[in-house]
């Protein structure tokens, strides 16, 4: 194990400009052992882009699930009457959430404004592929997840059910949240629109970065998730424990119930699991991970790992959308930051 090299790793990439600051927790299902921060707070609040697809939405699915309100094999058809066509009739839960449905990653036209035109826009277009025949990582897909479960969709509900157990501080709605208020916006890093967004030239502080979320009002089924390095690991310590046969954290995360979703998808040539990413040696988790080990990653900079077998959790915190880092910068970034702690 070696934290300074993985510390050093993220000063280097400061230095290059990949981005301006970060912060970063790595520990066991006992709790932290390592944490950092750099051009910024530990505290500080950063968008979480698309670990809202874990932390949130898979997790809210999960809960549905583990109640009987939601069942994996669900036909689509069946909750949005739009979604419609001899191509889509057997798309159910499983399929949104490893994205295998055959939708596209994100529209052709800019962002319809709110949820009754993007259910309309994403249940009758065009499908890419046939469900089930391969898999496209899908914003689109998460965005009906996100409509499905809109009414649990509450993050602090969550959050409490995981303090219960935790043994450090308990997560508070101000360390995990969506749409954080303006007295906590001076602890958020800032970010940058893209160029096609509308809000292009200003800066972004607690105002969520995808444009997609953003014409959601902030609160999406695939992105829109701010929070801390700390409350993101006090979630994966919980993970991590139901991962490792731990049966006493908090509905729903149970030792079978975790371990189905984050089992890797018989789709032909998938890391996919439901909702959460699977180890490759060659993805963002770095070659050091065991097979065991699942996570996901955020477009603003931000990834998630948990290593069942090692007994690892790995959380890191960039607001690369407001330096010069690209996608592939980000992602060697990521692999040398969890092998150089493994090594």
């Amino acid at each position: 194990m070696s934290a300074d090299a993985a510390g050093e790793v993220l000063a280097q990439a400061i230095r290059r400009g990949v981005f301006p600051s970060a912060t970063a927790e790595v520990g066991t299902s006992d709790g932290p052992q390592w944490h950092v921060a750099l051009g910024a707070p530990f505290d500080t609040l950063f968008d979480l882009a698309s670990l809202t697809k874990v932390i949130a939405t898979t997790t809210a699915v999960m809960a549905r699930v583990s109640e009987g309100s939601v069942a994996l094999d669900q036909r689509i058809g069946e909750v949005f009457p739009e979604w419609q066509g001899e191509d889509r009739e057997r798309v159910t839960v499983r399929d949104l959430l490893e994205h295998a449905s055959g939708l596209t990653a994100r529209l052709v036209d800019a962002p319809p404004e709110g949820r009754r035109e993007f259910e309309h826009e994403i249940c009758t277009m065009k499908l890419e592929y046939a469900p089930r025949s391969r898999s496209i990582y899908s914003d689109l897909g998460f965005i009906l997840l996100g409509f499905l479960v809109s009414d649990t969709l509450l993050v602090s509900d969550t959050l409490t059910r995981i303090a219960r157990v935790s043994k450090t501080a308990p997560v508070s709605d101000t360390e995990l949240r969506f749409l954080p208020p303006p007295d906590l916006r001076a602890r958020c890093a800032p970010t940058r629109p893209l160029d096609d967004d509308h809000r292009r030239g200003r800066v972004l502080v607690g105002e969520v970065h995808d444009n997609y979320a953003a014409a959601l009002g902030g609160v999406a089924g695939h992105a829109g998730l701010f929070g801390t390095a700390s409350a993101v690991g006090d979630f994966a310590r919980t993970v991590l424990r139901a991962a490792r046969g731990d049966a006493r954290q908090p509905p729903p995360f149970t030792p079978a119930l975790v371990a189905q979703f984050t089992t890797r998808s018989a789709v032909p040539g998938s890391s996919r699991a439901l909702g959460w990413d699977t180890m490759l040696p060659s993805s963002s988790c770095g070659s050091r991970m065991s097979p065991a080990a699942f996570g996901h990653v955020g477009f603003t900079g931000t990834s998630l790992w948990i290593d069942p077998a090692q007994d690892r959790y790995f959380v890191l915190l960039t607001n690369r959308v407001f330096g010069d880092g690209t996608v592939d910068d980000m992602r060697d970034v990521r692999r040398a930051f969890h092998d150089a702690y493994l090594d």
